[in-house]
C-alpha cells in the first residue's frame, strides 16, 4: 500500500487546533491572575480594617491589671538610636548597671540607665513579717540549691530561734551576748503568741524579728508546727547554716565567739534521741503509726536542738513522718519530745550526736525540769553547767558539752546580770 499524504486542508486543520488550544491556555492563565489580584486586594482591605479596629479598641479599652488606669494620651513616638553602651564594674553578687547613650528625632542625646537584679538581690532574705502564707513559706523554704558549692563567698550565720510564751525576760542577757558582734554572723527569729504586741526599742537586737505565728499549746503538735515555722523562716536566709531552738527561759553559757565556733565547726547535729521503756517512753507510741513508724523506731529526747542546714531542710519538707505524727500523736503522746528524735533516728542517725547542747535539770522529777530563781545563781552553779560534764566533740573528749541552759525565772535576771557577763566573757 502507498503511504497517505497530508493535504493542505489537513495541515490547516492542525494549525487551527493548536491555535485554539493556545488561546484557551492564555485565557485560563488570565483568569488565574485576575482571581489572585482580586483575592489580594480583598485581603489587604480586610487586614487594614482589622488593624484600624485593633488600634481603636486598644486606645479606648483600659488596661487590665490590679489597678484600673485612667485614659491618657500616648506620647509622640520617638525613635532612639544607640550611640554608646557602657557597663559598670561590679562583683558577682551586685546588680548589673548598663548605660545607653541615645539620641531621638531631634538629635538630642540622652543617657538611659538599665539595671538588672543580680545574685545579691536574690540572696537577700525577706523581712521577718514577709506576708507569705504557710503553704508558700514552706514551699519557698524547702527549695534547696542542687549545686553544693556556692558561686560567691559566704560567711555562715547561726540562726537563733526563740519559741516563747510571751515576752523575753532574759532579753537583757542576750543583748549583752550579741553586743558588738558582727550582724553578718547571726540572725534572730522570734515566735511570739499571735496576741503579743509589745513594742521593742529599735536599738534592741529583737526589734523587728518576730515572725508570723500561730497559737501554741504545751505538749500539742502545734508546738512542732511552730518549730518548723521558725526553721522555714530562718531557711529563707541562704547564709544561715546552723539553727538553734531556744525558749524564753534560756541563757547562753559562753560568749558569742565560743558558741559560734563550736556550732559552725561541728561535724554533727545535736538532737537528743534515746529509746526509753515505760509509760513516758515507749508507752506513748501509737500502734496506728505503723507501717511508717514501728515501735522499735520510737525515740524520745529534748526538743531543744542545734542542727545544720541540710537537716533543717529535711524537717520543713518532711511529708512522710510529720503527717503521721500530726494524725495520731495526740493527748499524752507529746509530739515535741518524740517527733524530731524519731525522725532523726530513722533517717539521719549517722550525722547525729544523740545529745543536746541545752543544759536542764531533771533531778527533781516530774513532767517539767527544775526552775532556777534568784538564790540559785552563783558562780559555782554557772560553772557546773559550763564544764560539769564530759562528752565527745568532733571525735575528741571535751568538758564543753552545753552552750545554753534553762529554765531561769525572771527573778534570776539581776544576779545573772551580775555574774554572767564577767564569767562568760561577754564583749
Amino acid at each position: 500500500m502507498k503511504p497517505e499524504r497530508f493535504s493542505a486542508s489537513s495541515f490547516l486543520k492542525v494549525i487551527n487546533i493548536l491555535h485554539l488550544h493556545y488561546l484557551l491556555t492564555l485565557f485560563s492563565l488570565f483568569l488565574v491572575v485576575a482571581a489572585g489580584l482580586l483575592i489580594g486586594i480583598a485581603l489587604s482591605l480586610h487586614l487594614k480594617d482589622l488593624s484600624l479596629n485593633f488600634q481603636i479598641q486598644q486606645f479606648f479599652t483600659p488596661s487590665i491589671g490590679l489597678k484600673q488606669l485612667s485614659p491618657y494620651s500616648p506620647p509622640n513616638p520617638t525613635v532612639l538610636t544607640i550611640i554608646n553602651i557602657s557597663s559598670s564594674n561590679r562583683t558577682k553578687t551586685e546588680p548589673l548597671t548598663t548605660s545607653l547613650d541615645v539620641h531621638d528625632r531631634q538629635n538630642q542625646t540622652k543617657t538611659v540607665t538599665l539595671t538588672r537584679k543580680g545574685l545579691k538581690d536574690f540572696l537577700k532574705p525577706p523581712e521577718a513579717m514577709h506576708g507569705m502564707s504557710e503553704e508558700e513559706l514552706f514551699w519557698r523554704a524547702s527549695v534547696a540549691p542542687m549545686v553544693e558549692e556556692a558561686p560567691f563567698d559566704q560567711t555562715p550565720k547561726v540562726a537563733f530561734m526563740f519559741l516563747t510564751k510571751g515576752p523575753l525576760p532574759m532579753a537583757p542577757i542576750w543583748e549583752k551576748f550579741f553586743k558588738g558582734v558582727d550582724k553578718d554572723l547571726y540572725s534572730i527569729y522570734v515566735h511570739y503568741p499571735p496576741s503579743f504586741n509589745q513594742t521593742l526599742p529599735e536599738t534592741s537586737v529583737f526589734h523587728g524579728r518576730a515572725i508570723p505565728s500561730k497559737i501554741v499549746r504545751w505538749g500539742d503538735m502545734n508546738m512542732i508546727e511552730a518549730e518548723r515555722r521558725l526553721l522555714a523562716n530562718a531557711l529563707l536566709d541562704f547564709s544561715n547554716q546552723r539553727f538553734v531552738l531556744l525558749s524564753e527561759s534560756c541563757i547562753p553559757l559562753f560568749n558569742f565567739s565560743t558558741i559560734y565556733n563550736y556550732l559552725v565547726n561541728s561535724s554533727k547535729n545535736f538532737v537528743e534521741a534515746y529509746d526509753m521503756p515505760g509509760p513516758v517512753g515507749r508507752g506513748r507510741y501509737r500502734p496506728k503509726m505503723k507501717p511508717h513508724i514501728k515501735l522499735s523506731q520510737w525515740r524520745k529526747g529534748s526538743q531543744w536542738f542545734q542542727i545544720d542546714r541540710a537537716l533543717a531542710l529535711e524537717i520543713v519538707s518532711d511529708e512522710t513522718y510529720f503527717p503521721v505524727f500530726k494524725k495520731y500523736c495526740k493527748g499524752s503522746c507529746y509530739g515535741d519530745e518524740h517527733y524530731l528524735p524519731t525522725l532523726v533516728s530513722i533517717m539521719f542517725w549517722e550525722n547525729n550526736s544523740n545529745r543536746t547542747l541545752t543544759w536542764v535539770d531533771w533531778s527533781k522529777g516530774g513532767p517539767h525540769p527544775a526552775r532556777f530563781t534568784r538564790m540559785d545563781i552563783t558562780n559555782e552553779f554557772l560553772e557546773r553547767m559550763r564544764h560539769g560534764s564530759v562528752c565527745e566533740y568532733n571525735g575528741k573528749k571535751t568538758d564543753v558539752c552545753h552552750l545554753f541552759a534553762r529554765k531561769f525565772t525572771p527573778h534570776a535576771l539581776d544576779r545573772l546580770l551580775r555574774f554572767a557577763p564577767k564569767l562568760m566573757q561577754f564583749a
